[in-house]
């Protein structure tokens, strides 16, 4: 039985172009009705080395942190593609929705990187000088042409950091892409996690540089 979960009318063209790829390790199996879906997470392996932020003599000061995430892959369910079309990996689930695992990743690298910021979220008293929104444009595997080899795990998130009045905001967009070490839902899973981890790398230490230069500047 194909491991992606598709229309019935793509299976068969599924199973035959993959070959039954996307083996699935450990306790998981091919067989949907045999065993319950095996969980997984990302975002928790981020050190302080690889989220290192820029050194910066700022005080630290209020950041209000929301996220959003790009509808396809909102919810539980690991996203591939192949040029147009698209597919769920069969039996495999985030344990909460990927939005959520994602917001939570965010706030972690913040404070893991030891970045000059208090995070405030939605609810917290207090006015903040920045606000962060990160917006999750991509987040899905990219088996390229014809569902073939092992896929690339693809995390798009803009970035809009907005400052004290009288500045205009900053926007910037990142990009991180994580080959798979093979073509295994546990190998998937760890590229999605090194994406997330890169990409967001990259988020605080563009949000720290360019805070930086607007509270000197004024």
């Amino acid at each position: 039985m194909s491991p992606f979960r598709a229309p019935p009318v793509r299976i068969a063209s599924l199973m035959a172009a993959l070959g039954l790829a996307v083996t699935l390790g450990g306790c998981v199996t091919l067989f949907p009705k045999s065993k319950p879906a095996q969980l997984y997470r990302f975002g928790e392996g981020m050190t302080a080395q690889t989220l290192a932020s820029p050194a910066s003599a700022m005080a630290p000061v209020g950041l209000h942190l929301s996220t959003g995430f790009t509808r396809a892959a909102e919810g539980d369910r690991l996203l591939t593609v192949s040029d147009s079309q698209t597919a769920y990996i069969a039996q495999s689930r985030w344990v909460a929705p990927a939005s959520v695992l994602f917001d939570e990743a965010a706030a972690r690298a913040f404070e893991t990187a030891g970045a000059p910021f208090h995070l405030l979220r939605r609810g917290d008293v207090g006015m903040a000088p920045f606000t962060l929104r990160l917006d999750v444009e991509t987040f899905e595997a990219d088996y390229g042409p014809a569902w073939s080899g092992s896929p690339t795990v693809v995390v798009r998130v803009r970035a809009l950091l907005t400052g004290p009045p009288g500045h205009a905001p900053a926007a910037q967009v990142f990009e991180s892409r994580q080959p798979a070490e093979e073509n295994r839902v546990g190998a998937i899973v760890r590229a999605y996690d090194a994406a997330t981890s890169q990409a967001l790398g990259q988020v605080v230490g563009w949000t720290t540089a360019e805070a930086a230069a607007l509270s000197s500047s004024g």
